[in-house]
């Protein structure tokens, strides 16, 4: 058993606050005439009451980010008034230490918690993919949860990428799209029979043009590999042929594209690769076929591990308005967009009226897939009941203020179980956010965790047993 905790002991919370002052002349020359920065900060915050005070929990975290994105402005006005050359003048060198200072000061940093149940899986982790031991640094003015979760699909890039699309008819007269990267022109796999391939599977209401999809493809892309994208039935502009979507609980479509993707390349190891909701999915089918999978190993980002701890987390005041009504509505988009399929069958207008992602599944996603109540199709939508089932090694990546999967809902207990299970918890990083460095607008601190994993598992995964 292998089990590094950097972060056990208690933590005190902080309170801090900060300005940036900056004057420069009005010619440009290069020199700034004055930088001063002030750092003030407590150990202790008095509690707010939860009940009495609940509007400080949507005003508060609104001020801050307001407060760290001006800040942040306020340097890249300076930055931007110089030139190349200017930008190596002593004066900006030590802006760029000045802002390394508040890294170190202000922002909280730690290497993540790493929770393996075998000493193979561990070693080999730490010796072909570093990341998991190495300091996170999230992104200075947005280093919390929520904040990361919003801003990361605008602040990232959108790399471009060229699919080939597929549509694969499924066993009950459905259809599923797959988008193809096939990555023909690369030099390392130049033959299409045996290149290392990987299944993405994307978020709730997710495609295969998210940006955390695009930046998995660009660097398989760079490693010779080919991707396919697993869009869910109805979410990528195909027409919804049956009355049925999808589901975190049900596998049966899933295990239809693997078995597909397979057969086009049975010579070509083959990964998987889910993101929120396609990690909890792909957690459910490993948990269900054992060892009776072809993947080699899979990687789960951001996962909801629990999905009624996950439903509470997302139903307090703040949460609900950021993020649960919105992706209601995102679900609700769909329902209308295949009406004339769905009406046969469901209350259109009665699901509609759901304020919630609980209550929409409540009124379409248990009923559609046949459980006798919504907390039935939880229940079983839940991976933290199957992880000891994982037989392929497995790489999941969690952080601990993730509103969309609790901490004290991740089944640390279970992986130290299972030799084949790696947890990796950062203290930061939100939901699929991760974001690090000052402008994080390519690599994420989860865009190196896969490139590292699917690299390490295709190239020295028969390694695991023997270190």
């Amino acid at each position: 058993m292998c089990h590094y905790n950097p972060f056990s002991r208690p933590q005190p919370m902080i309170c801090a606050s900060y300005s940036i002052g900056v004057t420069y002349s009005p010619q440009c020359t290069g020199t700034l005439t004055t930088l001063t920065i002030s750092l003030t900060a407590q150990s202790t915050c008095r509690e707010i009451n939860v009940l009495q005070r609940k509007s400080y929990f949507i005003v508060l975290p609104v001020v801050s980010m307001y407060a760290y994105f001006l800040s942040y402005l306020v340097l890249l006005h300076v930055m931007a008034s110089y030139s190349t050359e200017r930008l190596r003048s002593p004066a900006i060198k030590g802006l760029h230490l000045a802002v390394k200072c508040i890294l170190f000061m202000f922002v909280p940093q730690q290497k993540p918690q790493l929770v393996v149940g075998g000493e193979g899986l561990c070693n080999f982790l730490k010796h072909h993919c570093p990341a998991v031991t190495e300091t996170y640094y999230p992104t200075l003015w947005c280093w919390e949860g929520r904040a990361q979760t919003l801003l990361r699909p605008f602040i990232t890039v959108k790399p471009l990428v060229h699919y080939n699309n597929e549509l694969i008819k499924t066993a009950d007269g459905g259809q599923i799209s797959l988008d193809w990267f096939n990555n023909d022109d690369n030099t390392l796999y130049p033959d299409a029979s045996n290149r290392p391939t990987i299944l993405l599977l994307p978020g709730l209401t997710g495609t295969s043009r998210e940006s955390y999809i695009l930046h998995m493809i660009k660097h398989s892309e760079a490693l010779g590999y080919r991707c396919v994208v697993f869009n869910n039935r109805g979410v990528s502009g195909e027409e919804l042929l049956t009355p049925r979507t999808y589901c975190a609980a049900n596998t049966e479509d899933l295990e239809a594209v693997i078995y597909h993707v397979h057969n086009m390349y049975p010579e070509a190891p083959l990964m998987a690769a889910g993101v929120s909701m396609g990690g909890m999915l792909l957690l459910n089918y490993l948990g269900k076929t054992g060892r009776q999978t072809p993947l080699k190993g899979a990687a789960v980002f951001s996962a909801g591990w629990e999905v009624f701890e996950s439903a509470i987390t997302l139903e307090k005041p703040i949460n609900w308005m950021m993020f649960n009504y919105y992706l209601t509505t995102c679900l609700q988009a769909s329902i209308v967009r295949h009406r004339h399929v769905l009406e046969k069958q469901f209350d259109i207008d009665h699901i509609l009226r759901a304020k919630s992602i609980r209550e929409f599944d409540t009124r379409f996603t248990s009923v559609m897939f046949g459980y006798p109540t919504n907390d039935h199709y939880y229940k079983d939508a839940s991976p933290c009941h199957r992880v000891k089932s994982v037989e392929i090694p497995v790489l999941c990546l969690n952080a601990m203020d993730d509103v969309f999967s609790p901490g004290h809902a991740i089944p640390v207990e279970t992986a130290r179980q299972n030799p084949n299970v790696a947890l990796v918890l950062t203290a930061y990083g939100g939901h699929i956010g991760f974001l690090e460095g000052i402008w994080p607008r390519k690599q994420t601190y989860m865009d190196k965790i896969f490139k590292q994993f699917v690299q390490a598992i295709f190239e020295h995964g028969n390694e695991i047993n023997s270190m």
